[in-house]
């Protein structure tokens, strides 16, 4: 120490050095240990490599056979792995017994199982040998996405791609338990296009253009400016009742009628219009007797639809021979099917009350 310098600074650089020998020895220990962590990596992946190849042999040979329906369903119950990861390890068994670059590198442990897992998608014996140089030196994540753009050029080339796109088409349509119809599906790119197209005039149609309502124009006269006003602000009031969805789901509803009503199957409006009630005939009789023949029995339920689009539910009458002993504001359809002759049905029971009668 000397003699000028304080004693307090002294005692602080003697801190400092021990400091600074604990920290490097902390980094020393911390790189040791991850060095540790890389090597038992590896031996995992060697490993790992060392089970495919027993799940590979095990496979050819059939060892599963006793009562499993494959590989993968005995890894399932042997081993306890899942089913998707069972399948892909008996995938990527049998695709390393046909690439020995790619297998001697992960009995090295030089690449990983999630590595060779995507590589084994696309790789051949011709361009194995640039893939596994891809393999060191980037990530699982950068080989991820390399087999994927690799997959996608080789659809887009052979032309599969559309193929697929156009074999994935569905639409499912099922009633729920409260009787509301669940539509879902997945449309080509032109079809889904007409169909939301004609959802936006559905729209357009029931609503009104609320979103871009114009004024009126200079020239017209003031009644008919005013009824247009009025319209506007209904169809605005009304559409902000409904979401976005909701104002789609009705606008289907008139499109399906539209498209039926343009000849497209539509048949009669008692075909979509049309109620069977089927009741025993000891309950209808006393009826019978007091309510004369054609008689209404049950009113028409008006339904309000957005945008001023009313429409009414038929109603439908007893006593009258005609659809099995109901019938529509409606001429009736021909019978698609024999008239039930079970006594319980509206033709016995109507018959029934007319013969009492």
């Amino acid at each position: 120490m000397n003699i000028d310098e304080p004693a307090h600074q002294e005692n602080q650089a003697l801190a400092t050095t021990g400091g600074g020998a604990s920290a490097g020895a902390e980094l020393e220990e911390l790189e040791k240990l991850g060095e540790r962590i890389a090597e038992l990596s590896a031996q995992i992946s060697a490993a790992t490599y060392e089970l495919l190849a027993m799940i590979r042999d095990f496979d050819e040979r059939g060892g599963w056979g006793g009562g499993f329906r494959s590989c993968a369903h005995w890894l399932c119950w042997r081993v306890g792995l899942d089913p998707g990861a069972a399948r892909e390890k008996v995938r990527v068994a049998r695709a390393l017994g046909a690439l020995p670059l790619l297998a001697a590198a992960m009995r090295r442990g030089e690449i990983s199982y999630s590595k060779v897992r995507a590589l084994t998608r696309i790789a051949t014996p011709a361009i194995e040998q640039s893939l596994l140089g891809f393999a060191r030196a980037g990530t699982a994540a950068h080989v991820e996405r390399l087999v994927r753009g690799m997959r996608l050029v080789d659809r887009i080339a052979s032309g599969k791609d559309e193929k697929r796109r156009h074999a994935t088409r569905y639409l499912h349509v099922y009633t729920d338990e409260d009787g509301m119809v669940t539509v879902r599906g997945r449309l080509t790119p032109e079809a889904g296009a007409a169909l939301i197209r004609a959802l936006d005039a559905g729209v357009e149609q029931l609503y009104g253009p609320w979103r871009h309502s114009q004024p009126a124009a200079a020239g017209q006269e003031g009644a008919e400016a005013a009824a247009k006003a009025e319209a506007a602000a209904a169809a605005v009031e009304a559409a902000e009742d409904f979401s976005a969805e909701q104002r789609r789901a009705d606008a289907l509803g008139l499109v399906a009628e539209s498209a039926l009503a343009a000849g497209l199957d539509p048949g009669t409006r008692g075909d979509r219009y049309q109620v069977v009630v089927h009741v025993d005939a000891e309950v209808l009789a006393p009826a019978a007797r007091a309510v004369p023949p054609g008689s209404p029995t049950a009113r028409t339920f008006p339904r309000k639809r957005p945008g001023g689009w009313p429409a009414t539910r038929p109603g439908w009458r007893c006593g009258t021979p005609r659809m099995a002993g109901c019938s529509t504001s409606a001429a009736a359809p021909a019978p698609s099917r024999p008239p039930c002759a079970a006594p319980s049905s509206i033709a016995t029971a109507a018959a029934a009350s007319r013969a009492a009668a």
